[in-house]
């Protein structure tokens, strides 16, 4: 059977399929011993003062004496506070001036007092994450972006296995049951290439997405509070895609991207973020 985890350059074995928890209600994960425990910074922390004490708020939350591994959320920095989105009368964002490279240089002090064993990025572009690795005495060990067959992302996992950055898929899935969908979305899972795929091989069409993804060597993090889907989830490592199977998955990219935060301006949808310098979707991967 493949191997269910990979190594980090920190020597720690991350586990290929996670389980994203941000809607599981309290007592639905496993005991801290069987977790690989990852969290993020958010952006209105990203000062150098307020990581340590974001963090430790974070332990406390969970309960934990350290993460497994810490992550910047955005690249960009909203307006300091305890306001998670501070915005302006026009329902724009307020932001701050503070550089990832500052806020980096931070996260590595949380290495060096035993809080965190690996730091990583989340939402970075490649260029952005040469940026950090120019200054970095503590390297990124992970990236997470949104990642699934209609947002292949071949380019930008290349670019970090060439570094030796692992990538971790955050929507896996397709996000199918997020608030802001629209209604005319085609749906993944129900997509007829999987939906073929799953049939051939007997298994979910969840299964056939998670599965293409570990043959990657692409991190997994499929989120669920429905006890039998997350075993179904982690049941993945028995059969294998085949090279032309894995090239039908490939080619059902679009390059689009379902986890961008949007404003409504004059009538239209518009990213809400796109004009920050920081902005990570404006580079090409």
């Amino acid at each position: 059977m493949a191997a269910s985890w990979v190594l980090l350059h920190t020597g720690q074995k991350m586990p290929l399929v996670g389980l994203g928890t941000w809607k599981s209600e309290p007592g639905q994960v496993v005991s801290r011993e069987e977790l690989f425990v990852t969290s993020k910074l958010w952006n209105t922390k990203h000062h150098p003062d307020d990581v340590e004490p974001a963090l430790r708020k974070t332990l406390a939350d969970l309960q934990l004496e350290y993460l497994d591994l810490y992550l910047i959320h955005w690249p960009y920095a909203f307006e300091r506070g305890d306001n998670p989105f501070p915005k302006n009368a026009d329902g724009t964002m307020r932001y701050d001036v503070t550089h990832y490279k500052e806020t980096w240089k931070a996260l590595e002090a949380l290495v060096a007092k035993g809080l965190v064993r690996a730091l990583g990025l989340s939402n970075f572009s490649s260029r952005q994450i040469d940026d950090v690795l120019s200054v970095a005495s503590v390297r990124p060990a992970v990236l997470q972006v949104e990642c699934h067959p209609y947002l292949v992302q071949n380019e930008l996992i290349a670019h970090c296995q060439a570094r030796g950055l692992e990538v971790t898929a955050y929507s896996p899935l397709g996000s199918f049951d997020r608030a802001w969908r629209d209604p005319g979305e085609p749906v993944l899972l129900e997509d007829p290439v999987v939906l073929a795929l799953a049939e051939k091989h007997g298994r979910s069409p969840a299964q056939i997405l998670i599965r293409w993804q570990i043959q990657r060597k692409v991190i997994c993090i499929p989120k669920s509070v429905t006890p039998s889907r997350i075993l179904q989830n982690i049941q993945v490592f028995d059969f294998t895609l085949s090279p032309e199977e894995m090239k039908q998955i490939d080619a059902l990219n679009k390059n689009w991207r379902f986890i961008v935060p949007m404003l409504t301006v004059d009538g239209k949808k518009v990213s809400r973020d796109r004009g920050h310098p920081l902005f990570p979707f404006n580079d090409p991967y």
